[in-house]
This record gives structure tokens, C-alpha cells and sequence, in this order.
């Protein structure tokens, strides 16, 4: 379900039932020139805005983060390394109340992050293909357990936050059980814009 004007007799409808707001994890690039820079911090400010207002049907209860293999500090170190502004979001959901569990196994990601740096020096089409191979096979463990994780620590009537990429979280196949819903502000798809744009002037 796209997020939208959540109106209180439709609200209740999903009181009962578990549900997972969907947030697109949305990195800062590095050196990343000030219009870009302009564009992530804009996402993070209406991201919290948007969960507020979707939380009318249940307040967040369980945080799912992609790149998380442990809970606590540790999970916090990472992403302090890696996005701060998700970390801040998170870190404002625990203190309502929530709690952090980790998505991921580290025997699974370390490998799957190797394969993904490998796919972007590779020239050949032969070991592109072996690549993306070993590539897919982790990307399908990954999920799965993901997958799991959701399933087995959303309880009825509970409502968890995943921040995962959108390329990742669509192929998820979750229990039909679970309401989605997509935080998607403006500023998102002027992001995809403004990344599609550098993507054409590098080719060009």
C-alpha cells in the first residue's frame, strides 16, 4: 500500500493485523556535490514525518535494518559508518519504544558484499557471468533469511519498520498476512531523478 491520507475508520481495519512500513534505505555518496546532498537530507526529514503520520495504524515495534548482523551498539556502530540519518530515525523509534533485531547473517553478507564490489570491476562477458552467479545465489540466501526474520518476530497486530533498498525489499515475498506499506516521499523519486541524470552524463 502506498502511503497516503490514512483516514481513521480505514485505520482500524489494520489495527489487528501485522504490518511492515517499508523505508528505502537512501545513502549519501561520498563527495557528493551540495545538490545531492540537499536531496538525502530532505528524504531522511520527510521519512520521519511520513512514519508519524503512518503510525496512526500502529506504532513501530520491530526495526528491521539491511546490513545489520548484530543487535545494540554494535548495529549502531555500523551505521553510524554508514547512514547516520537512518540511524537517527532508528534511534527515535527505540526511544518510543522498539527494538532493533539484526536482518542479516554475517556469513552471508560479507560474501554477498564481495560479489557485489566484484560485479562492478568485471569487463568480460564469461566472468561477468560467473560472477553474477555466485552473485544471485547469495542474494536468494539473503532474502530468505530476511524473510524469516520478518515473519518470525512480527506478531499479530504488531507493526515492525524495514529500511531496506527498494531493489532488495521488492523481491522479498512475504506472508500475505503482513500489510505493506511504502514510505515513498517526494524527494524520493527526486533522487532516482537526479542519480538516472549522473547515470547519463557518465555514459555520455
Amino acid at each position: 500500500m502506498e502511503l497516503g491520507q490514512i483516514e481513521r475508520p480505514a485505520a482500524e481495519a489494520f489495527v489487528a493485523k501485522r504490518k511492515l512500513y517499508c523505508v528505502s534505505n537512501v545513502y549519501s555518496l561520498k563527495d557528493a556535490p551540495e545538490d545531492y546532498k540537499g536531496l538525502f537530507e530532505k528524504y531522511w526529514d520527510e521519512v520521519t514525518k511520513h512514519l508519524e503520520r503512518l503510525e496512526v495504524v500502529g506504532k513501530v515495534r520491530k526495526i528491521f535494518c539491511e546490513n545489520i548482523t548484530s543487535p545494540g551498539e554494535e548495529a549502531f556502530d555500523v551505521l553510524a559508518r554508514i547512514n547516520e540519518r537512518a540511524l537517527q530515525v532508528i534511534k527515535k523509534k527505540i526511544e518510543e519504544g522498539a527494538v532493533l533485531l539484526p536482518l542479516e547473517r554475517e556469513e552471508t553478507l560479507g560474501p554477498f558484499l564481495d560479489w557485489a564490489n566484484c560485479l562492478n570491476i568485471v569487463r568480460t562477458k564469461e566472468v561477468f557471468e560467473k560472477v553474477m552467479g555466485f552473485y544471485s545465489e547469495l542474494v536468494e540466501k539473503r532474502l530468505q533469511h530476511a524473510k524469516e526474520v520478518i515473519e518470525g518476530n512480527l506478531l499479530e497486530g504488531e507493526a515492525g519498520m524495514l529500511i531496506m533498498r527498494d531493489e532488495d525489499r521488492m523481491r522479498l515475498q512475504l506472508s500475505p498476512d503482513i500489510e505493506v506499506f511504502l514510505v515513498t516521499p517526494p524527494s524520493y523519486d527526486a533522487i532516482l531523478k537526479w542519480l538516472r541524470e549522473k547515470m547519463k552524463d557518465r555514459e555520455a
